[in-house]
């Protein structure tokens, strides 16, 4: 299996697998990327995976499905691009040969899904839009802070060396406010000096692993006493009525 970050717009990607002859995309904000992709890898799109319905994630859906006539896939209770099969959390979606099972993990969005597979003789995949990113977590437009932390542990709790399939490159501004946020975690300092080593060369910091994510994101990390003490420092009172976790949130919304 062949995975790709097709980059889209200012920082989406739009994440490409193939068995070198059937291909799924996942999130297609925008089709050209895909289109090109798929001529210049040589393969045929079977499946279009949708993981929330804001338009950097579904506005190339409907190009491509007239295209390539793949089928789609997309959150039950979500405006999407019609047709497509809904999905519930618990649910599975079978492409490439691979069972996909599907996640409920709101927040970001009220409705947001993700999808994870296990790849034979490889690690496995979870492509989790803007609910996890490396170093980070998605805004909470629709849902809440507790559904974003359970949403999170969720996540979280998948095989360490699943590769973290998020959807914009956000790496560089997660990690800045995770140092400020935990300035003496070694795994996270010597993690910030590799992706700035990537981004200097214009590659891509995803796929992240679930197991770097456990070392050094903050918000998989809100019960630990530092980030507590952390977050403290910026709200106590929000901390004791609201949670770190909320706080983190809250403080990396306008961090700069």
């Amino acid at each position: 299996m062949k995975l790709i970050p097709l980059p889209a717009f200012d920082d989406n990607y739009i994440w490409m697998l193939h068995d070198g002859h059937r291909a799924l995309v996942v999130d297609p904000g925008d089709a050209q990327p895909v289109l090109a992709a798929l001529q210049s890898e040589g393969v045929q799109l079977q499946g279009i995976l949708v993981t929330h319905h804001h338009p950097d994630h579904t506005g190339g859906v409907d190009v491509l499905r007239d295209a390539t006539s793949a089928s789609v896939f997309g959150p039950a209770n979500e405006r999407m691009p019609e047709p497509l099969r809904r999905l519930h959390g618990g649910g599975t979606v079978q492409l490439l040969g691979l069972d996909f099972k599907v996640l409920d993990v709101p927040g970001h969005t009220a409705g947001h899904i993700a999808y994870f597979a296990e790849v034979n003789g490889e690690a496995p995949v979870l492509f989790c839009g803007d609910t996890l990113f490396s170093g980070g977590c998605g805004r909470l437009f629709e849902g809440t802070p507790q559904q974003m932390l359970a949403s999170l542990g969720q996540l979280a709790k998948l095989p360490g060396a699943t590769r973290v399939c998020c959807a914009h490159e956000y790496t560089l501004s997660n990690l800045k406010f995770a140092v400020e946020v935990e300035p003496d975690n070694p795994q996270l300092v010597a993690y910030q000096a590799q992706c700035q080593a990537l981004r200097g060369q214009s590659l891509p910091t995803l796929p992240s692993t679930i197991e770097t994510e456990r070392q050094i994101n903050p918000f998989l990390r809100s019960e630990r006493p530092t980030i507590i003490a952390s977050a403290r420092r910026f709200d106590a009172p929000g901390v004791a009525s609201h949670g770190a976790f909320a706080m983190l949130r809250q403080w990396k919304n306008q961090y700069r």
